[in-house]
């Protein structure tokens, strides 16, 4: 904690202690400065504030508990993790019991605060198998507890409804053996009414939104809230924060943890499933003002799921049964009497369950060994609540406030005051408020607002509300803390009703509203529908019901009769007969003094424990994160007791130190104390503040610690500590760095020579072996070289090796890089001459089936056809080379550029290829531009739409072409007809292409011939010319004197 005062104007003070100024501006800006930054915890003492974040913070992880497992409270900043460990290993040294009180307004963050101490406990304590599972229970216990307890409220989601206060219980060793739960004022007028944006219990929508459609049909429930009137009313069923869906897998899961059988699991959801039915009970009125049950269809599932009989419960419900001397009369029910019946019961049934359940929990967690054990227990209840409207249950939570604030402020000065004590230091009276005038006013004996308050439940005759009100004017008029409008002054009397009652609390002005007070403080159940109960087949209803009349046997028979009666049935009774009831009754025990009973039994037993307290604040009422609100800040300090506690705390001395811990820390102020003080710690503190200064009225001396009074006297100290601890570091750093610099010297030298000497022989050592090595390959060499010659043997082996490997290195560099590269290949050794041949063959043989591998099925028909005109031209026409390179088309003439009769003329057959071509006539070989095209059958000879000549394969009997460079072509046709015409000539500029395709197509490869000098042609039956080939230097066709087809070609380049 003291190493934190070095940041004090950044983050606030950790301990409010310690504050310059004890007033409630400089708290809540210490408050404000530590929430800006996330730290929500800070310290009062001993005691922990927590303000509500409302986001997730990182600081409740395992290496946080870690952290904080064992450690001294004030050693590390505050946290709720510190509190918990320090009251854990301050009962296993002292042996006794503790408790943890966590307090705060609804949504402050209480529940959260009781789950990270359960967490915390159960990760830190020792585990075995058996303490796990009690762990888990433990765990476990607050999901459902949570669920049939916590309701959505206007301030909060998940707020408990009832006040809890939990033992955990530890063996000798520390380890986690058991737990027990008590409950505390469950809000049970919560089931049949909420208010306007409020929620039932968690339970119900949990069963109807997360229930398998199985269950629901079992308990004839609907997957829709808005059918059941009990959880309509405050019209917010469904809550965005809020997963029912989620939380029903985590109650179902955790009652198998805690071990609830299947038969109790479907008994208890019957008697949920019960409740939500009751509510959809509606009554009528007949003419004479008598309730009625038209449909009942509802009540059917309601005695179907309690196991009681249909019959009997409508006649329950719309019926009293009166008995007065030895005799039973059946009184019909209004329809307000019916329905105040079965809300009652509805209550009663939910709130005798919720209570049972507990039991079951306690049954399966608490540990039953008698051997001695010390207990942990944390109170999570009711923070002071103050709403727009206050009724009995404010009341009753108002009044429980009063009582911890009370014991709170007990305790507190008597742990002060036992410290002065022990230290010998005088105690100083502190002023504070004292609140027993309160705690009085409303538990006092025969004069208190519980006492009036059940008096008035058990006068007969006309007894209301606004009588019981009346009854507190008359007996408490002059109190300094109670008003009411016809007490009050003019001022006072415009802020209350006429139904209005103010309480001065100790946090407060409260105003309370008494309607409803006298039917809540009953809480009355029909004793005919608490009979029938009892006949449950519900084996929950009947045991919960069963206890409750084991308790009221103790009455006598009047007062059962009469328990539940309205103020008109009452006045039914003989006035000897209301005495009688009257004067036994006052032992049966009301709400409130049942509530005041069992809080003043929770107080004795909190007294025999030691306290430890955790003061939850909301930090917003939008629940937003960041926002801190400073006027509900405020208000919450002030009902809390914040300040009281801090001025308690502060009384006399703001701070107190063990001698040992105050000298280990300030001992390098004094040069008397540094670094080593060798007398007793108490003397070395009197020679430190003597140093310091410390004036005689700032400190006390106490037998083991040191008392100062102000809190700028150790905020001067601290500085001077900080400023002292830089120069002491400084210094230290010099010392170390030049120790620390002249041993590594040392060293370095040291290891520097010894490396050396090891670094020269390793040196040498190698130094040697390679050249023993060298001289040795170096004989084996020379011997393999003059062996090379003659077969394998141990001289040459290795010589022979080095050359194989040499070879097929210098190989691996040099491969041909085509297969048409035939020279590149190394000239080998006579070793590997036959290897190298080998490898030559795989290694074109790859390279030829790379190449082959990479063609595409394009590619490869292309090569074909270049195969199959290399057969035919290769060394016979000069041209050739020149064609190689040329790739061959598909078609030479588009169909688009075919004329469309001719299409239409050979539709039939399929045109494979078409070629522009120049045709010499056979009389006077004049030029006539023509198209060809090739079928699958026929050459056909187009001149723009006519087919000049067709020509079948078959009559093809040859074709011939010069072995010049000329395009001329002359196909050879059989002339068996003398009306046939004759040989076709024709000059191809694609004279290759044409013919591979013709050749091709027609299985004409043999057909061609290639000459030289002339070729003889037929022009006709009987009547022969010829065309005559020579070379010049242009190109030329024409008709020759002699009358042949002279054709002139250019010489063939050489490449």
């Amino acid at each position: 904690m003291e190493g934190a005062l070095t940041a004090r104007d950044r983050v606030g003070i950790q301990d409010f202690v310690l504050l310059e100024e004890t007033n409630e501006a400089a708290f809540i800006s210490n408050l404000k400065k530590r929430y800006s930054k996330d730290l929500i915890y800070t310290y009062i003492g001993t005691l922990l504030v927590s303000v509500n974040p409302y986001k997730e913070l990182d600081i409740y992880n395992k290496k946080q508990m870690d952290t904080y497992m064992g450690v001294n409270f004030f050693e590390l900043p505050p946290h709720i993790y510190a509190l918990a460990d320090n009251a854990y290993h301050t009962m296993l040294t002292e042996f006794n019991n503790h408790f943890i009180l966590i307090s705060g307004e609804s949504g402050a963050g209480k529940t959260e605060a009781s789950k990270k101490i359960l967490q915390f406990y159960s990760v830190s304590c020792p585990s075995t198998t058996l303490m796990s599972t009690v762990r888990d229970k433990m765990l476990m216990s607050n999901p459902v507890l949570e669920a049939f307890g916590n309701a959505k409220t206007l301030k909060n989601n998940n707020s408990s409804r009832f006040g809890k206060y939990m033992d955990i219980q530890f063996d000798s060793q520390g380890d986690a053996v058991g737990g027990h739960i008590l409950n505390y004022l469950l809000e049970k007028s919560r089931v049949v009414h909420q208010n306007h944006g409020e929620r039932n219990f968690h339970i119900f929508y949990q069963l109807v939104e997360g229930a398998s459609d199985s269950l629901l049909q079992q308990l004839g429930l609907e997957r829709d809230c808005q059918h059941y009137n009990y959880l309509t009313q405050g019209e917010c069923a469904t809550v965005p924060s809020i997963n029912d869906k989620n939380d029903w897998k985590s109650v179902k899961n955790a009652l198998q943890v805690i071990e609830f059988d299947e038969v109790n699991t479907k008994h208890l959801f019957e008697v949920v499933a019960s409740v939500l039915h009751l509510g959809n009970v509606q009554f009528d009125t007949d003419n004479r003002d008598r309730a009625l049950l038209n449909d009942n269809t509802e009540l059917q599932w309601v005695s179907k799921l309690l196991g009681v009989d249909a019959h009997s419960l409508q006649e329950e419900l719309t019926f009293r049964k009166i008995e007065a001397k030895q005799e039973q009369v059946l009184s019909p029910f209004t329809t307000d009497h019916a329905i105040y019946g079965r809300d009652a019961l509805a209550k009663a049934i939910y709130g005798q369950t919720f209570t049972w359940l507990v039991h079951r929990i306690n049954d399966s967690t608490e540990n039953k060994d008698a051997s001695k054990k010390t207990v942990i227990g944390l109170l999570d209840i009711y923070g002071f609540e103050v709403f727009y409207v206050n009724s009995f249950e404010q009341f009753c939570i108002n009044y429980c406030n009063e009582k911890l604030q009370q014991l709170f402020i007990q305790l507190t000065l008597k742990a002060e005051q036992d410290e002065y004590e022990a230290e010998g230091i005088e105690w100083e009276p502190v002023q504070f408020f004292n609140n027993k005038i309160i705690c009085d006013l409303v538990e006092e004996k025969h004069r208190g607002i519980i006492s009036l308050l059940d008096e008035e439940c058990l006068r007969p005759g006309d007894v209301t509300d606004l009588t019981f009100l009346e009854r507190l004017e008359e007996k408490m008029g002059n109190h300094p803390h109670f008003v009411t409008h016809r007490l009050a002054d003019k001022t006072t009397r415009r802020t209350l009703e006429r139904g209005d009652f103010r309480l001065l609390h100790y946090a407060g002005e409260v105003t309370y509203c008494v309607v409803g007070f006298l039917d809540k403080n009953n809480d009355l159940l029909y004793k005919n529908i608490k009979d029938l109960m009892c006949q449950s087949k519900n084996a929950i209803v009947s045991e919960c019901f069963s206890n409750m009349d084991r308790g009221n046997k103790r009455r006598p028979e009047t007062v059962n009769s009469v328990i539940s009666y309205p103020p008109d049935q009452f006045s039914l009774i003989s006035h000897l007969d209301q005495l009688q009831v009257i004067m036994t009754f006052m032992l049966y025990l009301q709400v409130a003094t049942q509530f005041k009973s069992s809080l003043l039994k929770l107080t004795e037993m909190l007294m025999a424990k030691q306290a430890w307290y955790i003061r939850c604040l909301k930090s917003n009422e939008s629940k937003q994160p960041g926002q801190f609100d400073e006027a509900l800040i405020r208000h919450q300090v002030k009902y809390l007791g914040l300040m009281e506690h801090l001025r308690v705390r502060r009384a006399g001395f703001a701070y107190r130190r063990k001698y040992e811990d105050f000298l280990k820390r300030y001992k390098p102020l004094c040069p008397a104390t540094w670094p080593h003080w060798r007398g007793f710690p108490s003397d070395g503190v009197e020679v430190l503040v003597q140093h310091l200064g410390y004036l005689p009225d700032e400190y006390k001396m106490g037998r083991t610690k040191i008392f100062i009074r102000h809190p700028r006297t150790l905020y001067a100290t601290e500085d001077a500590y900080e400023r002292c601890k830089h120069e002491l570091a400084t210094r230290l750093q010099a010392k170390y760095k030049g120790y620390k610099a002249k041993g590594e010297f040392k060293k370095q030298k040291e290891a520097a020579t010894k490396i050396e000497s090891c670094w020269r022989g390793t040196q040498a050592r190698k130094e040697r072996e390679k050249r023993e090595w060298a001289i040795k390959v170096i004989k084996k060499f020379i011997n393999g070289y003059l062996n090379r010659g003659e077969a394998k043997t141990t001289d040459n082996s290795e010589y022979l090796a080095f050359v194989r490997q040499s070879y097929l290195n210098r190989l691996r560099g040099n491969l041909p890089k085509t297969v048409l590269d035939k020279t590149t290949w190394l000239t080998p050794p006579s070793v590997v001459k036959e290897t190298s041949e080998i490898l030559r063959k795989l290694h074109y043989r790859l390279m030829v089936r790379k190449y082959v591998r990479g063609l595409t099925p394009q590619r490869k028909a292309q090569l074909q056809l270049k195969l199959v005109t290399s057969t035919i031209f290769k060394g016979n026409k000069d041209s050739y080379p020149q064609s190689v390179p040329q790739p061959f088309l598909e078609t030479r003439i588009s169909d688009q550029e075919i004329n469309p009769k001719i299409l239409q003329t050979i539709r039939n057959e399929r045109i494979k290829y078409s070629v522009p071509v120049i045709k010499y006539d056979r009389n006077g070989f004049k030029p006539r531009p023509r198209q060809l095209i090739l079928t699958q059958t026929a050459a056909y000879l187009i001149e723009e739409s006519k087919v000049k000549q067709r020509l079948v394969y078959a009559s093809l009997k040859g074709i011939s072409v010069s072995n010049l460079t000329d395009g001329i072509i002359v196909l050879h046709i059989s002339s068996e007809d003398p009306k046939q015409k004759g040989d076709l000539v024709i000059q191809c500029d694609h004279l290759y292409e044409f013919l591979t395709k013709l050749c091709v197509i027609a299985n004409k490869q043999s057909a061609v011939r290639i000459v030289q000098g002339s070729i003889k042609i037929e022009i006709q039956a009987g009547k022969e010319s010829a065309v005559d080939f020579s070379t010049g230097q242009e190109a030329m066709v024409y008709k020759a004197k002699n009358g042949h087809l002279m054709v002139v070609a250019t010489r063939a380049r050489v490449r």
